[in-house]
C-alpha cells in the first residue's frame, strides 16, 4: 500500500485534534500541518553502529515534517577477511530494507561505507534490487560521496577514516579506478567496528588537518561510526577545503529523492548550502567513471 492514501486522513486527524485542544494557536496548528505531511527516510544500519542514527536525527532535527527510521543488520568487524565481507552479502541487506518498507519510508539509504573496499558497483546492485523488491527509491552514503565529487568536478581528494591499512588500500584504489585520485591519507589501523565510534573529535580534527596539510581539493570523513560530522562546519571553515562525511551525504541524498530541499538543513557545512545543485545521478556517477 503507497503510505500517500493515508495522507489525508492522518492530516485530517491530527489538525483536529490540535483544534480541539488549541483553537487559538497558529503555529502550533501550522506545525501538525507539516507532521501530518510527513517525510519518512530510512536507514540501513551496521548493528554496531551507535554514531549514524544520533548524527542523521540531529541533521534533519530543523526539519519538523522529516523523521529518520533504522533497521539494523549485523556488522561488528571491518576487515577484508572472508568472515568480514560476509557481513555485507546482498540478502542480508535486502532483509533490512524490507523490514524499512513495512514502515512506508520514502527512501532507503544504506548509510555505510562497504562498497569502498568491495567496489562501488556492488552498492549500484543493492539500490536496484532495493528499488525492485520494495518500490522504494534507494541510494547508499558512496553513490552519494561519487555523485558529489562528479558534480563538483573533483579529482584530488583526502581521505580519513578508522581502517585497517589493508582496508584503507582497497579503498584508496577503488576510488583511482574511478577517477579520484588520494593525495593524502590517515587511518587508524582499527577493525573492531564499535571501536570507530570511540575515536574522540580531537584525533579526528588532528587526522583531518594533517590531510589538509597536502590541498586536497575535498575531504571524506569515509565511516558512518565516526563522529565527524559534527566537526565539520567549524573545520571547513578553519581549513577552506570541503569536507564530505559519509552520514552527511546519505542524508542529503536522501532528502533529494524524497523531495526534500537540503539546503534548509543548516551547521553541517557546505554540502548542504542553498548554492550546491547536483547535476549527475547517482547511477551516471559511476557509468561516466
Amino acid at each position: 500500500m503507497h503510505r500517500t492514501s493515508q495522507v489525508s486522513t492522518h492530516q485530517f486527524t491530527l489538525i483536529e485534534l490540535n483544534a480541539s485542544i488549541h483553537p487559538k494557536s497558529f503555529v502550533l496548528t501550522e506545525f501538525f500541518k507539516l507532521m501530518a505531511q510527513r517525510t519518512l527516510l530510512g536507514m540501513l544500519t551496521p548493528s554496531s553502529n551507535t554514531v549514524l542514527e544520533p548524527v542523521t536525527t540531529a541533521i534533519v532535527s530543523s526539519l519538523p515534517e522529516v523523521s529518520v527510521h533504522f533497521s539494523r543488520f549485523r556488522v561488528t568487524e571491518i576487515s577484508l577477511s572472508q568472515d568480514a565481507l560476509q557481513q555485507f552479502e546482498l540478502d542480508k541487506l535486502l532483509l533490512s530494507a524490507q523490514l524499512l518498507a513495512d514502515a512506508n519510508v520514502d527512501v532507503i539509504a544504506w548509510n555505510g561505507t562497504s562498497a569502498g573496499w568491495l567496489g562501488f558497483e556492488s552498492d549500484v546492485k543493492l539500490c536496484q534490487q532495493i528499488t525492485t523488491h520494495t518500490g522504494i527509491p534507494s541510494t547508499t552514503s558512496i553513490l552519494a560521496l561519487l555523485e558529489i565529487l562528479k558534480d563538483q568536478q573533483i579529482t584530488k581528494i583526502g581521505l580519513v577514516t578508522p581502517y585497517l591499512t589493508t582496508v584503507q588500500a582497497k579503498i584508496i584504489d577503488n576510488f583511482a579506478v574511478a577517477g579520484f585520485h588520494c593525495v593524502a591519507e590517515r587511518h587508524l589501523q582499527l577493525c573492531n567496528n564499535f571501536s570507530f565510534s570511540e575515536v574522540p573529535p580531537s584525533q579526528i580534527i588532528s587526522m583531518v588537518k594533517e590531510v589538509a596539510a597536502q590541498k586536497p581539493q575535498a575531504i571524506l570523513t569515509f565511516c558512518t561510526n565516526l563522529r565527524a560530522a559534527p566537526l565539520v562546519k567549524n573545520l571547513e571553515q578553519e581549513i577552506g577545503i570541503p569536507i564530505y562525511d559519509t552520514i552527511s551525504v546519505a542524508v542529503w541524498k536522501s532528502l533529494k529523492l524524497a523531495g526534500i530541499d537540503p539546503s534548509r538543513v543548516s551547521d553541517w557545512g557546505s554540502l548542504f548550502a542553498e548554492t550546491y545543485q547536483s547535476e549527475t545521478s547517482q547511477v551516471a556517477a559511476i557509468q561516466q567513471s
